[in-house]
């Protein structure tokens, strides 16, 4: 009776299951996979929601005008660009939508964001991935890259998710080459833009102009607050514009209460930027030798392949309470690396890393 876009009967992986036996008999876990801000320790200015228009329900498609002047300002583009969506998973699932049929496929970077196997699916929608290598940096494998006839999208995570790397410059152009050439649209995923450790990269692509291009970023990365349940779209082709304002109508997803507060939530940019900014380089700073971190706030570690990632990660996990993740979780094609969050308490991170060494 159920569809078969997705494994329904998915088991719990052997860490989970470690991990939940630890946590329910009160074992003390050193976590240094924490990547919830709220979680995190991060101190959060005090805030209310007293706006009156939070009581007056005045659905409009891409989201309210004002909300959305508000971020136009912030990235100095058209408000009419700017759409407005619940999360920014929920952006894929629109993006998807429109650019894509049923059987059509998108091209993602692996290693990656783990969720974009189940966004798609979710669509009727083929992942194929496309690869970064290491060679004193992340680069896009540019020759490795195939487009069939069923391609509408490539995805760009920038910077990506968990290796920190941005786009480059060259790199970007025989991306914009390909769409072109192919028909194809961008969607760059930018949720961790502002958080840059290097300099070099491309941080975004809201400049695009020739190539349709969806820019995704949201309160859940830029001001640390996921709960707030608010994204964004900026979009550069006018076309998908109207297209995509009969998805959104269909929808509309986002609640008046934090569209109303976008200008007191965005205010908190500088407060909490600066507490994850400073936890990030104080973490990175202790993690030597680390795989090199250009933004956002995690960190590639590679490890001896003594043992698999799995036998590293539980071993960890059973001998000395250090919870981390394995590089197969994001899709890494060798072995072995973990992935631990720079948004974790020094404290925690530092005796935590001690175990490993």
């Amino acid at each position: 009776m159920f569809s078969r876009r997705l494994k329904w009967d998915s088991a719990p992986n052997p860490l989970s299951e470690l991990l939940s036996r630890k946590r329910a008999q009160g074992d003390r876990i050193l976590d240094l996979t924490e990547s919830n801000p709220t979680h995190a320790g991060i101190v959060y200015p005090p805030l209310t929601f007293d706006d009156p228009r939070m009581m007056t329900y005045d659905p409009a498609s891409f989201g309210l005008r004002a909300a959305r002047e508000r971020i136009a300002a912030e990235y100095r583009v058209d408000p009419d660009r700017v759409v407005l969506t619940a999360s920014t998973s929920e952006a894929y699932s629109w993006l998807f939508k429109l650019l894509c049929d049923p059987g059509d496929e998108v091209l993602v970077p692996t290693p990656s964001y783990p969720l974009f196997d189940y966004l798609a699916a979710l669509e009727s929608v083929t992942v194929k991935p496309y690869h970064l290598r290491y060679h004193e940096g992340w680069f896009v494998d540019l020759d490795a890259i195939t487009i069939t006839d069923r391609t509408r999208a490539i995805v760009v995570v920038n910077p990506n998710n968990p290796t920190g790397s941005y786009l480059k410059a060259a790199e970007l152009e025989a991306l914009l080459e390909l769409a072109r050439r192919h028909d194809l649209a961008l969607i760059s995923d930018e949720v961790f833009s502002d958080y840059q450790l290097q300099q070099g990269g491309v941080t975004s692509l809201l400049r695009v102009e020739d190539v349709p291009t969806f820019c995704l970023n949201g309160l859940s990365k830029l001001v640390g607050l996921p709960q707030m349940k608010l994204g964004w779209i900026i979009a550069n082709h006018r076309p998908s514009l109207d297209r995509l304002e009969l998805i959104a109508d269909t929808y509309l997803s986002v609640g008046a209460a934090v569209q109303c507060s976008v200008d007191k939530l965005l205010a908190l940019k500088p407060a909490v930027q600066g507490q994850i900014m400073d936890r990030v380089h104080r973490n990175l700073a202790t993690l030597k030798p680390a795989r090199t971190v250009e933004g956002g706030w995690y960190a590639v570690l590679q490890v001896p392949r003594i043992r698999t990632e799995e036998e590293w990660v539980v071993g960890l996990l059973e001998q000395h309470n250090v919870l981390v993740q394995p590089g197969y979780f994001y899709d890494f094609e060798t072995e072995a690396f973990l992935i631990l969050s720079l948004l974790t308490a020094p404290a925690i991170f530092s005796e935590g890393l001690v175990l490993i060494e």
